[in-house]
């Protein structure tokens, strides 16, 4: 998947699990854990939300990498 994130990461400097987070940014707990393996790319909402949560920029937490299948 070309979205690869860090969020477990910035989610343990907040020193909260996955249930606390998704309360915070207004989703579930299966959420925060789906985005963090990789499973699920969130809105863009909600991204903003993640980030500004953790206190750092949408860039910091998600990279975007083109990869050979990926379509134009």
């Amino acid at each position: 998947m070309p979205l690869n994130n860090h969020l477990k990461e910035y989610r343990a400097r907040l020193g909260v699990n996955q249930a606390e987070l998704g309360v915070m940014v207004g989703t579930s707990r299966q959420t925060i854990s789906q985005i963090e393996r990789g499973d699920y790319s969130p809105s863009v909402t909600l991204a903003i939300k993640l980030a500004k949560q953790c206190g750092v920029s949408v860039e910091d937490i998600f990279e975007y990498t083109e990869g050979d299948d990926d379509e134009e």
